[in-house]
C-alpha cells in the first residue's frame, strides 16, 4: 500500500509517518516510481507505535521495544516481557516517577505564592 492509504488506514498524517520510517520504527519498499510501498504488517506497525508513544515512551525506546511486540491483536499491546524489556520499562516508569516528584514541587511552590494573595 502507498503512504495516503496507511495514512487514512492508520490516522496517522503522511509526514509522521514518514518521520517513523527516519526513526526506524517503519519500513518501506520503493516501486520503480519512488513511491514508497509498505507491506500489509504496516498498519500493525503503526497502532504499535501509536499505542507505545501514548505511553509516553520516545521514538529511541520504542525503537528498543518494537522487536518486543507480538504480533498478536492490535489491543492490547501484547509485550514479550524478555529481561531487557523489563529493564527498559522500569528505568521509564522511574524516569517517570521522578518527573511527578518533580512537578508537585513546582506545584506546592506555586500554590504557596498564591496562598499568600
Amino acid at each position: 500500500m502507498l503512504i495516503g492509504e496507511l495514512s487514512e488506514r492508520t490516522g496517522v498524517s503522511r509526514r509522521l509517518l514518514r518521520y517513523y520510517e527516519e526513526q526506524g520504527l517503519l519500513d518501506s519498499d520503493r516501486s520503480p516510481n519512488g513511491y514508497r510501498v509498505y507491506g500489509t504488517g504496516a498498519v500493525r506497525t503503526v497502532r504499535h507505535i501509536r499505542t507505545l508513544l501514548d505511553m509516553g515512551l520516545t521514538t529511541e525506546v520504542i525503537a528498543s521495544v518494537l522487536p518486543c511486540v507480538r504480533n498478536g491483536a492490535d489491543e492490547p499491546l501484547d509485550l514479550d516481557l524478555c529481561p531487557d524489556l523489563v529493564r527498559t520499562i522500569r528505568a521509564e516508569l522511574a524516569a517517570l516517577d521522578s518527573r511527578i516528584d518533580e512537578l508537585q514541587r513546582h506545584r506546592g511552590a506555586l500554590s504557596q505564592q498564591l496562598a499568600g494573595c
